[in-house]
């Protein structure tokens, strides 16, 4: 199936009101590059562009965190957008991301075969789909912690997968240090993310 093709079908099942055919990562492949989506259990859901305060945050937990794993070497970091194929139906693209020195080998050039060690979600318009799908998602395919960030509450919330889902560990505020397993020795001044 063309790029061409898997638009067109999308326009005429939206026009005939049919529910959504399940999409694969391999329709996936095809949609225009000049646009972000998501796959959530062959559902196609397009992601909006980041406000300016999302990007802000991003790019001060991205270095706090990036220049603590260059002095440790405990693994990679990255931002969104870099998939993360984790069914050939469930494809996220996380706003960060980290994979252990030990798990490296799920990396390729293109995306991320299977759940990355750590999570992050920073909150914009959509809370309910960070706080509800891709947070039963993340626990299900094994993600071991998830952090949701609020840029608007300045808090960030930890969580650690248990058997039966994630448990809140910390919820991290304007005054706390977070601190967290998956990074021993790290401490982040909540403050320094949101000022």
């Amino acid at each position: 199936m063309t790029a061409f093709t898997l638009n067109c079908l999308i326009k005429a099942v939206i026009k005939m009101g049919r529910p959504y055919p399940k999409f694969t990562y391999e329709d996936y492949l095809l949609l225009p590059e000049d646009k972000h989506y998501e796959l959530i259990e062959g559902e196609l859901v397009m992601v909006p562009s980041p406000g300016r305060k999302h990007q802000r945050v991003l790019g001060r937990l991205y270095q706090t965190l990036s220049r603590f794993l260059e002095r440790k070497n405990l693994g990679e970091l990255y931002m969104a957008p870099f998939d993360i194929v984790l069914s050939p139906t469930v494809v996220v693209q996380p706003d960060l991301l980290f994979v252990s020195r030990e798990r490296l080998l799920i990396i390729t050039e293109a995306n991320i075969q299977g759940p990355p060690d750590l999570v992050a979600e920073i909150l914009s318009s959509d809370h309910e789909k960070d706080r509800g799908i891709k947070k039963k998602l993340y626990a299900k395919f094994g993600v071991e912690e998830y952090w949701i960030v609020d840029p608007e509450g300045k808090s960030i919330e930890v969580m650690e997968l248990e058997e039966k889902g994630f448990r809140t560990v910390g919820i991290f505020k304007s005054k706390d240090v977070l601190t967290t397993k998956t990074f021993p020795g790290l401490n982040i001044k909540t403050f320094e993310v949101f000022s």
